[in-house]
């Protein structure tokens, strides 16, 4: 099973920048050991199975949940019932049919 995650968390309540917690989510999924891309409007993980995207969600509240009376999360997923390196495969599909697309 192949389970792409993509999602947005921050504290809603600690001004206009917030890169300091967001980092703090990041650094958590980086050491998971899962396969992620950081973007500039969320961040992907791939993961085995819907219990370990769950528990990293789940995760990235709790670092966050002491630091703020209230917390955004948005959430995206994509459960396929194959396994592999999902994220770089629909990547190189759509370059396939068009070219390279990131600068």
């Amino acid at each position: 099973m192949s389970v792409m995650v993509s999602f947005a968390i921050f504290p809603t309540d600690k001004g206009i920048s917030v890169s300091e917690y967001v980092s703090k989510v990041v650094e958590n999924v980086r050491s998971s050991g899962f396969s992620y891309k950081l973007t500039p409007m969320s961040t992907i993980v791939e993961t085995n199975t819907m219990e370990e995207a769950l528990q990293i969600v789940n995760e990235s509240y709790q670092i966050l949940k002491p630091h703020s009376e209230r917390i955004y999360l948005s959430l995206t997923m994509d459960i396929k019932h194959e396994t592999g390196s999902r994220m770089e495969q629909k990547i190189q599909s759509v370059e396939s049919k068009i070219g390279l697309v990131t600068k």
